[in-house]
């Protein structure tokens, strides 16, 4: 058997860079840090994971909120087109007392009057006055009516605005509803 002598030459140079007998370096150390850092990784996964579940749930508590407020709103506009409509105003406009204006008058740019302007004047009360067990009576539903007509340009010749037999005293309107509220994701 032959021994093995010192190395030599380039066999000496990489035995230099790599002992060949124990390893010096400690393995253990090596080892905790690999398994803090998984663990640490997971416990960091972990915590995003239940933020994201937290901000979810406030999302969608957010969107019910938001859909009841739109639901709110929805009926607000609707109370208030109710009120603003034009057999409301009218009605309300009765019950303080005002009556509807006569016939109009316009004023021409260089001051002349056109049409004969009228007095407005009250109708005439019911005789009977209603029974305390029956319900109020329905207003009248009139048919729609044209929007009025501008004045005529200056130089024309001047309409006749005398009311006739065919055109009502009070001004007429239709009715109308508002559609129902939408409700989304319930």
């Amino acid at each position: 058997m032959t021994t093995k002598g010192p190395l030599k030459g380039r066999a000496a140079r990489l035995g230099r860079l790599m002992p060949s007998g124990p390893s010096t370096a400690a393995r253990t150390p090596f080892v905790l840090l690999v398994v803090l850092l998984l663990g640490g990784g997971l416990i960091t996964l972990l915590l995003l994971n239940s933020a994201l579940n937290q901000g979810s749930f406030k999302l969608r508590d957010l969107k019910n909120r938001t859909t009841e407020l739109t639901d709110q709103e929805q009926a607000l506009q609707r109370d208030v087109d109710d009120h603003s409509a034009p057999d409301a105003l009218e009605r309300r406009a009765r019950e303080l007392g005002m009556v509807p204006g006569g016939s109009p008058a316009f004023l021409d740019p260089d001051g002349t009057v056109r049409g004969e302007p009228s007095k407005a004047s009250a109708p005439e009360p019911d005789p009977a006055p209603p029974l305390a067990d029956a319900p109020p009576p329905a207003p009248p539903v009139a048919p729609p009516v044209a929007p009025p007509a501008s004045a005529p340009p200056a130089g024309s010749a001047p309409r006749n605005t005398t009311p006739d037999a065919s055109t009502p005293d009070t001004p007429t309107t239709t009715a109308t509803t508002a559609p129902d509220p939408t409700t989304s994701g319930r």
